[in-house]
């Protein structure tokens, strides 16, 4: 594992972050990572930045598929460098015998297996969950899937727009014409994968340590994201009302949850639904007789559009300055990364390198600092960089 000296980033201001332990939590524990892309990669990302000495598992030449995207930083696409960070790599060919044996010799060591091909594949390779916990019954074993390991449609090929899509969650992201809009974020891949495989990971790990013995964690993609739409089935189970796409509480079915245009073409995102918040935000339009909406939500919403398309963004940010009421402009990416409240927190601290003399901020990740390695900077791993190491 490369390590450079720390830095902090241009504009990031003076810091207060907790000291990183002596010892990361997961510092010992040893991760097999024979996934790709991101679901996979994300979750070992995680591991690897709480401690954990994750070795990523390529194919011989090629290795993982998002080397080859673009952009590029380095060798390999920034994609890949993002979400390998701090890892080791070897290079395995799994369709040869030799090539299985070492997997097995390397599954035998480890703490955590990690895959995300169609279930079956690792069986049929002879790695899968039952011949390696005979060899291993303390390995934990995560298989994340897009639709688990069992079900009629375990086996069927997809990407996160379908899971959603099936799941229901892009049928209430509705546009203007009612039609579903693609959204921006993987939040499959991220928040149905990656995040429940930690949780479960460190779930079956505490299990471990109390029975001795390892498990199999099935993740599915799909299935995680019902969640997110807890209000909906809420809604449904005890009334029988089915949420629709921009009639609901948080689907623009209220003047208090809404985006609005302004008059240089940027919008505004108010969120002003408890009554506290509803009335300050009418006080800043000059409508305090749009107080009652529930009369007529949809006249309420032209109203407030009509006023709020009246000024500029920075008129409303000035006028909504130093109250509370839920309000903001929406912001682009770069805004964003760029707003001195999250340089502040240090959120961009740690970087990147390329393995030369170049570096980016590392990916911001949900693990507390307490657990984390402060302003380290590493780099992707080199394909095979740690064949003579781990597979002689």
């Amino acid at each position: 594992m490369r390590r450079h000296a720390g830095r902090r980033w241009p504009g990031s201001g003076p810091i207060s972050i907790p000291s990183p332990m002596s010892v990361r939590p997961l510092s010992g524990v040893r991760v097999l990572d024979f996934s790709t892309l991101l679901p996979g990669p994300l979750f070992t990302l995680l591991l690897a930045e709480a401690g954990a000495e994750v070795i990523k598992i390529e194919r011989p030449g090629r290795g993982d598929e998002m080397r080859s995207y673009e952009p590029r930083f380095g060798n390999d696409s920034v994609n890949f460098a993002l979400l390998n960070r701090g890892k080791r790599s070897i290079t395995l060919d799994l369709k040869s015998r030799a090539g299985i044996e070492k997997a097995q010799n390397l599954a035998g060591e480890a703490d955590i297996l990690v895959e995300q091909f169609r279930p079956g594949v690792m069986q049929r390779l002879g790695i899968g969950y039952e011949a390696v916990s005979a060899l291993n019954p303390r390995l934990v074993y995560c298989s994340i899937t897009g639709y688990g390991q069992a079900g009629p449609m375990a086996d069927v090929a997809a990407h996160d727009l379908n899971y959603q899509a099936e799941s229901g969650m892009l049928g209430l992201c509705a546009g203007s014409d009612g039609a579903p809009v693609i959204p921006p974020t993987l939040t499959a891949d991220i928040a149905g994968g990656a995040y429940p495989a930690v949780m479960n990971i460190l779930l079956a790990l505490r299990a471990r340590d109390s029975g001795g013995r390892g498990c199999h964690l099935d993740i599915s993609m799909a299935d995680n994201l019902f969640t997110f739409m807890y209000w909906g089935l809420g809604n449904a189970w005890s009334s029988g009302a089915w949420p629709e796409p921009g009639g609901e509480l948080v689907t623009g079915g209220t003047p208090r949850y809404q985006i609005y245009r302004t008059a240089d073409d940027r919008f505004l995102a108010a969120a002003p639904l408890e009554e506290k918040f509803w009335e300050k935000f009418l006080d800043v339009l000059g409508a305090p007789g749009l107080l009652d909406d529930s009369a007529d939500p949809a006249g309420t919403r032209s109203a407030v559009a009509t006023i709020i398309a009246s000024r500029t963004a920075d008129e409303w940010k000035q006028r909504f300055a130093g109250v509370d009421a839920c309000t903001c402009i929406v912001s682009s990416l770069r805004e964003a990364m760029a707003n001195p409240h999250f340089a502040a927190r240090g959120l961009f601290r740690a970087s990147l390198s390329d393995g030369a003399d170049n570096l980016i901020p590392a990916l911001p990740v949900p693990i507390a600092s307490e657990f984390r390695s402060s302003f380290d900077t590493e780099a992707a791993p080199v394909l095979g960089e740690g064949n003579s190491e781990f597979v002689p």
